[in-house]
């Protein structure tokens, strides 16, 4: 079983327009609403394709509701922490060339309490997991060594840990030896201070992300396909798209993938 956490999920709207025109009323022609957050994504796509998932997230006000139903109308298990505020919710614009904009809310402020809950409902559904996946960004109230904590608290366990997040939270996170991170071109380059321009750029940043403390760095390269290094290899892929509609969840999809295979 996997287990994903999501500390700051979402309610995400898609709307399908021909053109945005700012300050105009744009006719949608098309448009969807679904549960969201990375490790959301990564549970569905992981359930999608036969394997057993549960995801892992605090769950407040009517779109947290609404989240919870989303999920299990699609056969999604999951464990929902009750907080106080309310679960965000997220707009994405999709023009016909495959241009995204999103509206991304903050999500609610958490305090210590629910903070506590969220790992700890984390650590007791991963217990007889093979892995545990924490991803995503973070909301109001969570300190930047989260990621830290779920790792540590995780690691006197049989089970494996990913990390999909950035800045500070992705640095922290590392000093706990999680044994995949998957970041992206902007993520890898920030964390390691590389100027990534170069296939070559991504391999020294990645090693130099291992250097960091992660021991498999899978890094998602967009157009470029995706770059997998561990202690002993480094395996370059790509998988060309010929007409994209839009790149909102490739890197979950991604490391979905990753960990379908068992993490190897």
């Amino acid at each position: 079983m996997i287990v994903t956490l999501t500390p700051n999920p979402s309610l995400d709207r898609t709307v399908e327009v021909e053109a945005i025109r700012r300050g105009a009323v744009s006719r949608s022609t098309g448009g969807r609403v679904d549960a969201g957050g990375k490790g959301v994504n990564i549970a569905a796509a992981l359930v999608a394709h036969g394997h057993t998932a549960l995801a892992v997230f605090p769950c407040g006000g009517s779109e947290g509701s609404q989240l919870a139903m989303i999920l299990e109308d699609e056969g999604i298990p999951s464990v929902q922490v009750p907080v106080a505020g309310s679960t965000r919710a997220n707009i994405s614009i999709v023009e016909p060339d495959g241009t995204v904009t999103k509206l991304n809310e903050l999500g609610p402020q958490l305090d210590h309490a629910e903070i506590e809950a969220l790992i700890k409902a984390t650590q007791d559904s991963a217990r007889q997991a093979d892995w545990a996946v924490a991803c995503g960004s973070l909301p109001r109230g969570v300190a930047d060594d989260f990621y830290a904590l779920v790792v540590d608290r995780l690691s006197s366990s049989e089970t494996r840990v990913a990390v999909d997040t950035s800045g500070a939270a992705l640095l922290k996170a590392l000093a706990t030896n999680p044994d995949v991170v998957k970041p992206n071109l902007y993520e890898l380059s920030e964390a390691t201070g590389i100027e990534i321009v170069t296939l070559g750029d991504v391999l020294e940043a990645a090693r130099a992300m291992r250097d960091l403390g992660a021991a498999t760095v899978i890094a998602s390269l967009g157009v470029d396909g995706a770059l997998y290094v561990d202690e002993n290899d480094s395996v370059h892929a790509e998988a060309p798209v010929e007409s994209p509609r839009s790149s909102v969840g490739a890197g979950d999809a991604l490391l979905a993938g990753f960990l379908a295979t068992g993490g190897r």
